[in-house]
């Protein structure tokens, strides 16, 4: 009688999932640094396959036995050197959907990828990305919280929540029919035929929900990647973290995104990993009077401003179009238009949130006042808690009064 034989199946490169490699490449595919001009940042094939070769070597991607297999076939030349297997990499990436060579066309030649071609990230790498970041920025349990924006009153509705209420005027005739039943035979007693009036009916509350708009301000003046530490991209994870939030479990709520530098730019999310930090002052002011004019457009109930940022106003747009500078900061005339701005954000009903990366004393002043003319809410925060702490509020934001 012939008998099967079962083995453990040998780890190998090919197991290796494309969404896996995309995750531990996010580094270098949303890098931020400081660059000539934000609109062209772009990389090489050539840079992505250091990249790759980089992630393979240094990250816990591969078995060590399988990477050690491909260093010795590299050397004895028996069998597929790394950069063989780096550059099928490449290739699944793009035939899969997740990089794309617009130079190319959809899909490019056979044979070796020329190195100086610059690819983009794809909708669909853009997407991968997003669901990435927002799974490593929330923390467990925070997930059943999806798909709604509750607020902090109750409202009369279809899905009953607490304990139902008497009937008023204008409430949904949503009867809790049970409830009803009780109240009747509570107040005129267990009698055929049963009587009933308006003192008696009950009807089910639920949570009120709401559309949102909502526009991510981002601050990439030259400070964001100064003193050795790169705040820019954790920001830019922020943005696709809840570019993806919002498309998935919010489908109706908006978000836009705006860049505030010497002025302020609406940037599409799907040139997002290409935008990076330049040799600017920040001109919050600029950036709020953008989002304003954004959120001024849109019909939903809920308007805010999330803004990232790391420094002090240093820059000023006067009446004429000309750009004041200070780089030190705190400049009375600065201040002053920016309070003016975050004033008509709330004149306007616009809650501010602020998530600031540094923590000087000045500083801690100017949040205090922007936050209290705005009163919104302001977090001292770092690049490795900053995504937590914007993800989780955007969820958790109650500030919608319903009588």
């Amino acid at each position: 009688m012939s008998a099967t034989r079962y083995t453990r199946k040998r780890p190998s490169w090919e197991d290796l999932s494309s969404s896996d490699l995309v995750e531990k490449l996010s580094d270098f595919l949303l890098h931020s640094g400081f660059a000539d001009s934000w609109r062209d940042t772009s990389f090489t094939i050539e840079e992505l396959r250091l990249a790759v070769r980089r992630a393979l070597l240094t990250q816990p991607i591969l078995p060590l036995e399988e990477l050690e297999r491909l260093l010795d076939e590299e050397e004895e030349q028996s069998g597929p050197a790394l950069d063989q297997v780096v550059e099928v990499l490449i290739r699944r990436l793009i035939d899969e959907g997740l990089l794309s060579l617009p130079e190319a066309g959809a899909r490019p030649a056979e044979g070796r990828l020329p190195g100086e071609a610059r690819f983009e990230i794809a909708g669909r790498g853009l997407d991968l990305l997003g669901f990435r970041m927002l799974r490593r920025t929330l923390p467990q349990g925070a997930r059943s919280a999806f798909g709604r924006h509750d607020t902090d009153r109750l409202a009369t509705g279809v899905e009953a929540v607490e304990a139902p209420k008497p009937y008023e005027f204008g409430d949904t005739l949503n009867l809790d029919a049970a409830a009803t039943l009780r109240e009747g035979l509570k107040r005129h007693g267990a009698r055929l035929p049963l009587e009933l009036d308006d003192r008696d009916l009950l009807v089910c509350q639920a949570e009120h929900r709401t559309g949102s708009a909502t526009v991510l301000l981002l601050d990439c003046s030259h400070s964001m990647v100064l003193y050795g530490e790169d705040r820019f991209t954790p920001a830019k994870r922020v943005a696709l973290a809840l570019s993806h939030l919002i498309r998935t479990q919010y489908p109706g709520d908006e978000l836009s995104l705006v860049l505030f530098h010497d002025g302020a730019e609406e940037v599409p999310l799907s040139r997002l990993p290409r935008v990076a930090i330049g040799p600017w002052h920040t001109n919050t002011a600029a950036g709020l009077h953008l989002a304003r004019r954004i959120l001024a457009r849109t019909r939903k109930e809920l308007k805010s401003i999330v803004l990232i940022t790391d420094g002090k106003p240093s820059a000023l747009t006067l009446p004429g179009g000309r750009l004041y500078r200070n780089s030190f900061g705190l400049d009375p005339l600065i201040l002053q238009a920016t309070f003016e701005q975050v004033a008509a954000c709330r004149r306007s009903g616009i809650g501010i949130t602020t998530f600031m990366l540094a923590r000087d004393r000045s500083l801690i002043a100017f949040v205090k006042k922007l936050s209290e003319i705005a009163r919104g809410k302001a977090y001292f925060t770092t690049p490795e808690t900053l995504g937590r702490y914007v993800t989780m509020d955007f969820v958790t934001r109650k500030v919608q009064t319903v009588h």
